[in-house]
């Protein structure tokens, strides 16, 4: 009989990724409504001596699969391996992430399983003993509630990263850790030949706290130095907009928008960007906004908590220069 809720966690270059504790934490909650115990899956190589760190954030059993083929994801090893633990132990909600990967992972898995999935949700809740599921529609514009009808378990939510509330971590538990028995496939179809990292570490758009973007009205690659700056002095990164990547201003990877990147960063600046309905859908569940453009009519000021009506250049320095000085008295 099904029971429980289960949340499989993402494990990249030897640690979970912050989305794996929000995810633990929203499963606590829905646990704790069921009455019922919060299982996890854990996958990767090298994972297992820190696993049972997940209960810090609420869980009470890991079931570990390491292997050093699970170093990088690939969808034909990570979603048998996870699909052959599920089945064995019979959850009645699953939770994974709506990350990069984690889109491609869940909506493979719940194929495989033949359940239900709400994808790149924003909250959840239980009612009636089953799941509801919020979810963006029309790039942002509305929200749609998703209900499980007939009743059938498992019912499976992929969360987007950033938005659901993340437990402070109790490190006085520890989850039980048990080695699941599954035989990892050798995965021959596909090989990660070459990863390619920023070579300034630069932080993940989609797990990045804070965001400084810029649009067309940079003018030029060369302006984005003072994003950077601005990034680096508030413990940011830098995007940008799809004119932006366009014209050659800066890489793909930093794209936000429809067409690029899904953001939820608790402070997004956005310099010299209109607001165009795609670059809103990638940017519009940031908790707080800040634009900052010389058109009063410009769109983005519709979704901005905090508007500047002025030049960019003529702001932006002023404003780092204030952000300098107001580090140097903390």
């Amino acid at each position: 009989m099904a029971q429980g809720v289960c949340v499989i966690t993402e494990f990249r270059e030897g640690a979970f990724r912050r989305v794996s504790f929000e995810i633990a934490s929203e499963g606590r909650r829905l646990a704790d409504e069921l009455g019922e115990p919060l299982l996890a899956i854990a996958l990767g190589a090298g994972i297992e001596s820190l696993a049972a760190g997940l209960g810090n954030y609420g869980v009470d059993k890991v079931y570990v699969v390491d292997d050093p083929k699970l170093e990088d994801y690939r969808a034909e090893i990570y979603v048998p391996a996870a699909a052959e633990v599920l089945k064995s132990l019979d959850p009645k909600v699953i939770l994974t992430a709506a990350s990069v990967d984690g889109k491609d992972f869940s909506a493979r898995l719940a194929a495989r399983l033949g359940a239900g999935l709400a994808t790149d949700c924003t909250e959840l809740k239980m009612e009636g003993g089953s799941l509801k599921a919020k979810r963006p529609m029309y790039a942002g514009k509305a929200f749609a509630w998703y209900e499980w009808s007939d009743g059938s378990w498992p019912q499976m939510a992929s969360c987007r990263p950033n938005v659901m509330d993340c437990l402070a971590p109790d490190t006085s538990k520890n989850a039980e850790v048990e080695k699941a028995q599954v035989e990892v496939a050798e995965g021959n179809e596909t090989q990660v030949l070459n990863i390619e990292k920023d070579a300034g570490g630069k932080i993940d758009l989609t797990e990045a706290e804070i965001i400084v973007s810029g649009g067309r009205g940079m003018k030029g690659p060369e302006n984005f130095a003072m994003l950077e700056e601005l990034a680096t002095l508030l413990g940011g990164t830098v995007g940008a907009s799809r004119s932006a990547v366009d014209s050659g201003w800066r890489p793909h990877a930093d794209q936000v928008g429809q067409t690029g990147k899904v953001v939820t960063p608790t402070l997004y600046i956005a310099c010299g960007i209109s607001g165009a309905i795609q670059h809103l859908a990638g940017m519009g569940s940031s908790k707080y906004i800040v634009a900052v453009n010389k058109d009063p009519e410009a769109p983005i000021f519709s979704k901005a908590d905090y508007g500047v009506v002025e030049d960019l250049f003529n702001f932006m320095p002023v404003f780092i220069e204030e952000v300098k000085t107001l580090k140097s008295t903390c």
